[in-house]
């Protein structure tokens, strides 16, 4: 019997009972597909391969993560729960050594939602990485994690969410924002007082192909991550960069994936985009289950694949050269610009729109940082959207000093009923999670 390398744990699930419409790209057959590509392979047959159900997420592991408006129970749905479970599920799975990798290809993605919930926004209710990761940080030893965005879209929610946060370094390389949904993830993104440098942005050019993502990889993500020392690396694992994606206008093929895949070297990775259901999506996670687990995945290839369809041009390849070194020369200088932010402030303003194009609701948020030196930085969320419904979100870090949780807890007390209809707090040194309505 064929007996794969590493351990590994697959998560499945596709959300029959959930779509935001029967002909929508994010509908259950990017993974029915994707379950037939692996039975037909035999995937199921490996030694060392086993398939696990999800768990189903808290209201409580959600709170951890979002200030959901008015509440979790309106705002998320049992399918959202489910697959934020498979993602907790995996994650277990190789915390606990049960497995050695663990995938979990799951639906709904989640990598759009950001802080505030108002709404759908980029197919995404909650973000299912941060939900997971919250999740064994709250039960297990607070670790250094290592989040590497591949979907073709900038992952902004997971951006917002550790923005301030020097203990999960994410990393999103996308299609440049100028070209493509949802218009951010630039490299002046850098992250809050707190965590200056450890938000990077790789936003790449149209037609960029294997050649393009893996030199990006070699030269840039690979060294970054040897230097941040990760305790954890998850890969954010959406497909849409796929050259037959109808949504996007990359060249990567299922092979550069899996290639990918392999000297990413990722613990656990988490399905988000991708929409080309037949053409991609069955080809590019046989490629990752094969690279995850250890096995050859050099046969593996999609049946129309032309090399010479999907070639990058010398322009492209020299752009991202240059794009690399830039950003990597900004990695190094990471403390300075930090030190440079902070000094003379005791608060960093950042004033933000967001738009949930599912919904058609715009938000308009001023967050507020405080410059701390013994801690991250107590943070605070005036939020109002064109529906109403203004809210005060205020999140005490995991690292707080005494003086940043008084002030913390100070500010959700001392909000009132005349400017907000909600307010929330997050005190993640406890674990507690508050809220008054009015």
């Amino acid at each position: 019997m064929l007996s794969a390398k590493n351990r590994l744990g697959l998560v499945f699930f596709p959300a029959f009972d959930w779509a935001i419409s029967y002909s929508h790209p994010e509908r259950e057959e990017r993974l029915l597909y994707t379950q037939d590509q692996i039975f037909e392979e035999g995937i199921q047959d490996i030694d060392n391969i086993n398939f696990y159900n999800p768990t189903v997420a808290s209201i409580k592991d959600v709170q951890r993560v979002h200030f959901c408006v008015p509440d979790v129970d309106l705002r998320v749905t049992k399918s959202h729960l489910i697959s934020a479970g498979g993602a907790i599920k995996a994650a277990h799975m190789v915390i606990d050594k049960e497995v050695d990798k663990a995938f979990a290809l799951i639906r709904p993605p989640g990598h759009h939602a950001q802080r505030v919930v108002y709404g759908d926004r980029g197919f995404c209710i909650i973000n299912i990485e941060a939900v997971m990761l919250e999740n064994i940080r709250a039960k297990l030893n607070p670790c250094r994690v290592a989040i590497v965005d591949t979907d073709c879209h900038h992952g902004d929610g997971t951006q917002d969410i550790y923005w301030n946060d020097r203990d999960t370094l994410f990393i999103s390389f996308h299609q440049d924002g100028r070209t493509l949904y949802p218009g951010t993830g630039f490299l002046d993104e850098f992250g809050g007082p707190g965590a200056l440098g450890y938000n990077i942005n790789i936003p790449l050019p149209p037609g960029t192909g294997d050649a393009g993502f893996l030199y990006v990889l070699d030269n840039l993500v690979l060294p970054i991550l040897s230097e941040y020392k990760p305790d954890l690396i998850v890969n954010s694992a959406g497909q849409d960069n796929h050259y037959t994606d109808p949504l996007t206008n990359m060249n990567f093929s299922a092979q550069g994936y899996a290639e990918l895949n392999h000297k990413l070297n990722p613990d656990i990775a988490v399905l988000e985009g991708g929409y080309s259901i037949e053409g991609a999506l069955p080809y590019v996670n046989l490629g990752i289950i094969l690279a995850m687990a250890g096995l050859d995945y050099s046969k593996v290839q999609e049946p129309d694949f032309n090399i010479q369809n999907v070639e990058q041009t010398m322009e492209i390849t020299d752009y991202i050269k240059r794009l690399c070194e830039k950003i990597y020369k900004h990695w190094k200088q990471r403390d300075r610009l930090a030190r440079d932010l902070r000094k003379g402030k005791d608060y960093i303003i950042r004033q933000r729109q967001v738009y949930y194009d599912t919904d058609s609701i715009m938000e308009y948020q001023t967050q507020k940082f405080k410059v701390c030196y013994k801690c991250s930085g107590v943070n605070t969320i005036q939020s109002d959207s064109d529906k109403g419904m203004p809210i005060l979100a205020v999140t005490i870090p995991r690292d707080a000093c005494p003086s940043c949780i008084d002030e913390g807890y100070k500010i959700f007390k001392e909000a009132n009923s005349q400017k907000y209809c909600y307010i929330y707090l997050q005190d993640k040194v406890n674990d507690e999670y508050l809220d008054k309505q009015f």
